[in-house]
């Protein structure tokens, strides 16, 4: 075997501010058994992207004045969206205006398995009708508060119809959708539910998401279907977080561990 048996990943990710969840993604990506890991990221932090995860590749990426990834980033990326097999958009990018309409070619021109998280589905929920002109698998990763901006219902509208919503609005835009939470669940475009059962409220903290993201992108870039990645990268993400809760308790448990 050599690497290119095991899934090239792209991950679109980071900014100056948020420099670690674009690190977490593609350490959780490379962990999770992907051959190879390619991370585009603004070039200011391109270097601690190098140091902290030397195992992946670099791409340093025009920015803008706040250490984002700027519009034109997209030249750049054109012979890695060809080579990759998936590709994960959103861990850290930011909301900058500019880089916006980065996300936004991103998701309209990308032809791989495709993992919406992050800022970037605050920016797909004010362009709903993206989805609809896409024929490839995507995912989308919403927490309860970004679950309501894509769906436009309230949080408490959210919390007490999860299956049904969550089931309907995957249908809608025939996506992938994992609702996280507790208990996380994972949706396909046929509307078919599954309620995950592992994970603790010690993973209630900063980055965790980032790290199921990257979890979700290499099996996917691995050529599992869709729905079978879905479901094992949540089921095992929260088994990661029960394990490391009897190492280091709730309290202590971060999203690296």
């Amino acid at each position: 075997a050599n690497k290119w048996d095991f899934g090239h990943v792209a991950i679109l990710a980071g900014s100056q501010r948020m420099a670690g969840a674009g690190i977490l993604a593609a350490r959780a990506a490379l962990r999770m058994g992907s051959g190879l890991v390619t991370v585009g990221v603004p070039y200011s932090v391109n270097t601690a992207f190098k140091v902290a995860v030397p195992e992946a590749i670099t791409i340093p990426l025009p920015q803008t004045h706040e250490g984002t990834i700027a519009p034109d980033a997209f030249r750049v990326l054109n012979s890695l969206l060809e080579k990759c097999s998936a590709v994960i958009l959103g861990p850290g990018l930011s909301g900058h205006h500019e880089t916006m309409n980065f996300i936004l070619k991103i998701i309209e021109q990308v032809n791989k398995p495709l993992v919406i998280d992050g800022d970037a589905l605050n920016v797909l929920s004010r362009n709903l009708h993206l989805l609809e002109k896409k024929n490839i698998p995507i995912v989308l990763t919403p927490h309860k508060v970004e679950m309501s901006r894509l769906t436009h219902r309230t949080v408490e509208e959210i919390m007490k119809n999860r299956e049904k919503i969550t089931a309907e609005f995957a249908h809608r835009y025939r996506v992938f959708c994992v609702l996280k939470g507790h208990h996380s669940l994972v949706a396909d475009p046929n509307g078919m539910v599954y309620e995950n059962t592992t994970g603790n409220p010690g993973m209630a903290t900063a980055g965790t998401g980032d790290v199921l993201a990257g979890m979700i992108g290499s099996l996917l870039g691995q050529k599992m279907q869709p729905f079978e990645a879905l479901c094992f990268a949540v089921y095992l993400h929260g088994l990661a977080g029960d394990l490391v809760k009897k190492d280091k308790t709730e309290t202590c448990l971060i999203a690296s561990d």
